[in-house]
């Protein structure tokens, strides 16, 4: 369900008082209150050691500060009470930055000086935190002096710390903890809602490369993958002699770059196999002989097809960048970011994420890097086109869930700057994938079933949506169980079972895919979209046979819909290889029997038992 990470006893008991409190951050934009500027340097040092960002304040909350406190304060964040400051300005101040929507949670850090009264202070911080829906930590630095505040702070449910570096750090494991959390909540399509993609040009490629026995395609043909799913890349021409490089690069234009075509040479620039800028005829005709001599030199068992020539991108503010594929044993194929060019193996800097990707999996990885840093207003670089980047890794994404033939992919560089993003260079290595696997059987993360969604009409000419449950739906899964008559409730739960807990909750809407299926029926009622019900069915330990569950809302039994529902999960169940499927229903809901015989199951009854019937049919 997601991890704080602590390394102390005081952080462990501070850090699951604070998860508790049912407080939690929707960011990690923080806010440091203190009455002494060391301890918010501090404060804000151990931020920036996090990437934790400072809360801009906005120009209200200015107001809001600038109207309690002394007109030296520090205006900006940390937010500077000074030394003396009283339980008033605290109180200001934590209230201001609650009410904030830049900040996402609040530290008060109170150095005894004095004239300070710590109790009277952090009374103060008490009362203004109270019924707050963001975080507010409390770090009451010293001993004797504000020992008793402490304790007030504590009885008060508020993480309280003696040093400021820790109230960071506890800020920063909420923050990350409530990001995982969201995290959890992310079922991404293997697809994109943007132009479809080549899948059957792109699978050609891949097949006739390992037909011809090749693991590794031509640059060529990696920057035609790259064009089936729509990565933007600058197009190859292939010459085989110095004239017709010379040609292609007049039609061209110049300044050009030419890099050798080789299946057999896959880092090019480690054997001098890349030339830049281009300016003329001769300098391209000089590089092709000087190129194709030394690669025969250094590589004499390597097949050379020729040159590759494309137009030099030229781009004052670009930014290097890497994209691509690598495979985990365990966990299948794994997309990567970081920084780019002929450093990236120095560099390091590397961000891995799971596909499918979408948006907010994307922002992340981007963040999570050091170059992901620099791709914002840069010095005199402006912003690059992260709109254009967060497509191409989208794009990555549709890659790594489409073909499982890939073992490796790299582009390198991909050039990013304020116009697009657009590969230079591509490397692409194959594996051969046993055939008859089920479509994402390679991935770790069995991706959302958009392939499943659909609109059917019900037989008094109702539209209903079909579609796989999706972790979002927890609202209305909720919503739809509350709603259920006691009697509805007792045939699907045999229990008088009122609503969902928040575990049962969780194990209904985050389900995998792969090993089970929940089709809900979504309806418009009045401009908003309700849930009217779900048919799900989960595999048995032996993989070929299944238990099933339907339930429909009272408003709707009798309409067909639960008859419409089970079908479409029974033909679900057997396009994904389930050979068996099997129910247990109350003997009473004879309802629920009748369909279950008019969908061509055999029902059994137990001498003992009278109280259930198990219904079962094949499916192969």
């Amino acid at each position: 369900t997601g991890i704080v990470r602590v390394n102390t006893i005081t952080q462990l008991i501070s850090a699951a008082q604070a998860l508790a409190s049912h407080v939690r951050p929707t960011g990690d934009r923080l806010a440091v209150i203190t009455n002494g500027g060391g301890p918010g340097v501090m404060a804000a040092d151990r931020a920036a050691e996090l990437d934790l960002p400072l809360a801009e304040l906005t120009p209200e909350t200015q107001r809001k500060l600038s109207a309690a406190l002394p007109p030296h304060w520090s205006h900006g964040n940390p937010i500077d009470l000074i030394g003396d400051a009283g339980p008033d300005r605290y109180r200001a101040a934590v209230a201001a930055c609650l009410e904030d929507p830049g900040v996402d949670g609040v530290i008060a850090m109170l150095t005894p000086q004095a004239m300070t009264d710590p109790d009277a202070a952090a009374q103060a911080v008490i009362a203004a935190a109270s019924g707050a829906h963001k975080p507010v930590i409390a770090c009451w630095m010293g001993e004797s002096s504000v020992g008793a505040a402490r304790v007030k702070l504590r009885q008060a449910g508020l993480p309280v710390f003696r040093g400021p570096e820790v109230a960071v750090e506890t800020f920063a494991y909420l923050a990350e903890f409530y990001r995982n959390q969201k995290a959890l909540l992310e079922a991404p399509g293997p697809l994109l809602d943007l132009e479809p993609p080549d899948i059957a040009r792109a699978r050609s490629l891949v097949r006739t490369a390992l037909a011809e026995g090749r693991s590794v395609l031509t640059p060529t043909e990696s920057k035609a993958l790259l064009a089936a799913f729509r990565i933007p890349n600058e197009q190859s021409f292939v010459a085989a002699t110095e004239e017709e490089a010379a040609r292609i690069a007049d039609s061209l234009g110049y300044p050009v770059a030419m890099k050798i075509e080789s299946p057999d040479i896959t880092h090019k620039s480690d054997v001098g196999g890349v030339r830049l800028g281009l300016a003329n005829a001769q300098a391209v005709s000089d590089a092709f002989v000087a190129m194709l001599a030394g690669i025969r030199q250094r590589v004499p068992e390597a097949r050379i097809k020729g040159v590759a020539i494309e137009r030099m991108l030229l781009s004052a503010h670009s930014r290097e960048l890497m994209v691509g594929i690598a495979r985990d044993p365990v966990f299948g194929p794994a997309i990567t970011f970081g920084a780019g060019g002929i450093a990236v193996e120095v560099l390091r800097d590397r961000a891995v994420a799971l596909p499918p990707l979408n948006a907010n999996l994307v922002h992340d990885m981007v963040r999570g890097t050091r170059i992901g840093r620099m791709l914002g207003r840069f010095r005199n670089l402006p912003a690059v086109d992260l709109e254009a980047l967060r497509k191409v890794l989208l794009r990555v994404s549709e890659i790594a869930c489409e073909l499982p033939e890939i073992d490796e992919l790299d582009i390198n560089p991909l050039v990013a700057d304020e116009h697009r993003a657009i590969a230079l260079d591509a490397r692409v290595v194959l594996r051969e994938v046993p055939a008859g696997r089920e479509r994402y059987a390679h991935l770790a993360i069995h991706p959302y079933p958009t392939e499943l969604v659909s609109t059917v009409k019900l037989p008094d000419g109702s539209p209903i949506v079909l579609r796989p449950i999706r972790p979002e739906d927890a609202e209305a899964e909720l919503e739809f169980v509350e709603g259920l008559s006691p009697q509805s409730r007792r045939l699907r739960f045999q229990s008088a079972l009122r609503t969902l807990t928040p575990s049962m909750l969780a194990r209904f809407t985050q389900i995998d895919y792969d090993r089970e299926m929940a089709l809900v029926a979504m309806t418009d009622e009045g401009g908003r979209t309700r849930e009217v019900g779900v048919a799900r069915y989960i595999r048995l330990p032996d993989g070929e046979s299944c238990e099933y569950a339907i339930v429909v809302a009272d408003a709707w039994q009798g309409r067909g819909l639960g008859y419409v529902m089970m079908e479409r999960l029974i033909e679900v169940a057997r396009e994904r290889g389930v050979k068996r499927m099997m129910g247990w229903v109350l003997a009473k809901n004879g309802s629920m029997l009748k369909m279950c015989e008019e969908l061509g199951f055999a029902i059994k009854g137990d001498a003992e038992d009278m109280l259930m019937r198990r219904v079962e049919r094949s499916l192969a």
